[in-house]
Order: structure tokens, then C-alpha cells, then sequence
């Protein structure tokens, strides 16, 4: 009998770690949590080559496209270690869709990238689940995504995800900052905690340094290390969208890696500087615990951690109590942080 007509069993792409059974199972698992995102510009369903969303052109007479992309970074090893996954998905979403927010983008539409070491259908479908938890707190739809097993390239337990959102704004209704004013006021919106940055530092000073368990629990947090550590981060759109046509926002700014210190600058004019009152706003416990057991420099914590601060909008001095107002009673938790000034294009604190 020749090599080619003997009756020999071939290696399958399943046993060299690919399983395409597990992921059909995962897609499934997940398909519910995908349709209840959808919007009614989304005309194809899960599981195509790409994903169709038609542009509502009676809405926008001028529409212009804002695109973002992020990840979660290692806040991803919390969640392995704690072998939760419904959370991380949020904060996928969040990085993104409050990054094309600050332009005044209405988000429209999330596709997702996750790869992975090995499929568990479960695990999968629970991040996915986050996602899409996100989506509908952003009121977008997840239209797309891609898991990928990676065999030999990620442990078998572990994955990474990367985000990508798309969304719209009226040209003449671009926020970029360029209106910004001498005198105008800063508000910050509560953050729910470290949110998805600083987490190489934060897990260094907690975990090693602190010798501390993801499953240790400390009265001042309320919880666990480990719970504490994987509050997802707050997604601002529902509260800030509406007020975008309504009030006077000039500036906007996500409070993301690099902290207020870092973020505030990108979005002022030449000449004009941030002033910040450290003491407007009350500091998280999880902030003090890894300045106090890290004995972290104060300038480092507000160049690496948002320090409670998640959100800033600039606005006009004579409009600030009534955005305040407005945001509370959406459930925002507000502070009047400080002022624009002239000076050096730098977060200056006071």
C-alpha cells in the first residue's frame, strides 16, 4: 500500500491546541448578551465577516467619524487571580468610549479583539458578557469581535483583549478644548477607584511589597483586595452626552494613565494652565493604602492614578452650578476642582 492510501489518523488542529468546537460553543454562550446591544442602525447579526451599522444621515448634517482604541493593561492579572471575568469587559468598553466622549462623540458602535491560550467557553463567554454590559451603559452596540486561541503563545488560563469604538459628532459641535477660557472652571466626576491604570504599581505595592492576598480583606476598603481591585471603571456617556447640547462644554478630558497631571494639558490652549485644589475632592481609601504602604511621593500618585477624579469638564464659571446640578441628579458625584489660568500649558496644585 502507498504513503498516501494508508489508513493512518492525522494530527488535528484540536490537538495541536486550537479547539474550534469550544469556540462555536462560546459564540453561542454569548450571542444573547450581543443582540440585546444592538441599535436599530445595525443591520447584520453575530457571527458574520463584518459587522454593518448604517449611519443615521438625518440626524447629522455634518457627521464626523471618532474612533479609539485601549486596552484593560494588567489589571488583567487581578482578574486571573481572582478567576473573575465578568468585570474586565466593562472597563474594556469604559477605556474607549470615555476617550472619543471628551471629543463629544456619541458612541455608536464597539468591536472587540480577545485572544486567548485556550478556549473555555465559559471564561469567554463571561468577559464578552462584561462587554457587552459596557456597551449598554454606553448605549452602543457591540457589532464585532474575534477570539483567537493562541496555543503556546498565552497560558492556558490567561487572555489579553484590545478594544475599538466608533462614534460620531456634529463638525460644528466638536469639543477639542480651543474655546478654552481664563477663568473657566473645572469639574471632576467621581471615579470608582483605580479604574483600569496604574495597576503594574498598584499590584507591586499591594501584592508584593504589601505582602497583601487578592482575597485579603481590610475594613477601610470595605472588601477584598482583590474586589477592590476589579471595581470596573465608570463609563460617562449617558451622563455627559445630554449635557453637551444644552450647556457650554469647552473642554473635556478622561483621567486615565498618567493621572489628572498628565491628561488635563492635552486638551488646553497655549498660554492657559489648570490650577487643581488637591483638597476639593475626597481621595478613595484604595489611593492612601498604596501611598502609605508603597510610601509613594504625592506628585507620583497624581501622575500615575486618577486619585478619585475620573472625569474633568471645563465650563464657563457663570454655567458650573447648573452642569454641577445637572450631573448630580444623573447620579454623578461632582466636584468643582479648580480653574483655568494663564500660564504655562501644566496642572498646577494647590
Amino acid at each position: 500500500m502507498s504513503r498516501l492510501t494508508e489508513p493512518k489518523k492525522g494530527l488535528t488542529y484540536a490537538e495541536a491546541g486550537v479547539d474550534i468546537e469550544a469556540a462555536n460553543r462560546a459564540v453561542e454562550l454569548m450571542r444573547q448578551s450581543v443582540r440585546r446591544t444592538l441599535r436599530p442602525e445595525v443591520l447584520t447579526d453575530i457571527g458574520g465577516f463584518g459587522g454593518l451599522f448604517a449611519l443615521d444621515t438625518k440626524k447629522y448634517r455634518e457627521p464626523v467619524l471618532v474612533s479609539g482604541t485601549d486596552g484593560v493593561g494588567t489589571k488583567l492579572r487581578v482578574a486571573f487571580m481572582v478567576d473573575r471575568h465578568d468585570t474586565v469587559g466593562i472597563d474594556l468598553v469604559a477605556m474607549c468610549v470615555n476617550d472619543i466622549l471628551v471629543q463629544g462623540a456619541e458612541p455608536l458602535f464597539f468591536l472587540d479583539y480577545l485572544a486567548v491560550g485556550k478556549v473555555d467557553p465559559e471564561r469567554v463567554s463571561a468577559v464578552v458578557e462584561g462587554i457587552a454590559e459596557g456597551c449598554r451603559l454606553a448605549g452602543c452596540a457591540l457589532i464585532g469581535g474575534e477570539t483567537a486561541e493562541m496555543p503556546g503563545f498565552y497560558a492556558a488560563e490567561e487572555y489579553d483583549m484590545a478594544g475599538f469604538a466608533v462614534g460620531v459628532v456634529e463638525r460644528s459641535r466638536i469639543v477639542d478644548g480651543a474655546a478654552i477660557h481664563e477663568g473657566d472652571v473645572l469639574l471632576g466626576l467621581a471615579s470608582s477607584g483605580l479604574h483600569s491604570n496604574g495597576f503594574s504599581l498598584a499590584r507591586k505595592v499591594l501584592l508584593e511589597i504589601g505582602e497583601l492576598d487578592v482575597d485579603s480583606y481590610l475594613h477601610e476598603l470595605g472588601r477584598t483586595i482583590g474586589e477592590e481591585l476589579l471595581v470596573p471603571t465608570r463609563i460617562y456617556v449617558r451622563s455627559v452626552l445630554p449635557l453637551l447640547g444644552e450647556f457650554t462644554v469647552r473642554g473635556m478630558a478622561h483621567i486615565t494613565g498618567g493621572g489628572i497631571t498628565e491628561n488635563l494639558p492635552r486638551i488646553l490652549p497655549a498660554g492657559l494652565k489648570a490650577v487643581v485644589d488637591r483638597d476639593s475632592w475626597p481621595v478613595p481609601p484604595i489611593f492612601d493604602l498604596i501611598r502609605e504602604i508603597g510610601n509613594v511621593a504625592a506628585d507620583e500618585m497624581y501622575r500615575t492614578f486618577n486619585m478619585g477624579i475620573g472625569f474633568v469638564l471645563v465650563v464657563p464659571s457663570d454655567e458650573a452650578d447648573a452642569v454641577t446640578d445637572r450631573l448630580r441628579a444623573q447620579g454623578e458625584q461632582v466636584f468643582r476642582i479648580g480653574q483655568i489660568a494663564d500660564g504655562p500649558r501644566v496642572v498646577e496644585y494647590k
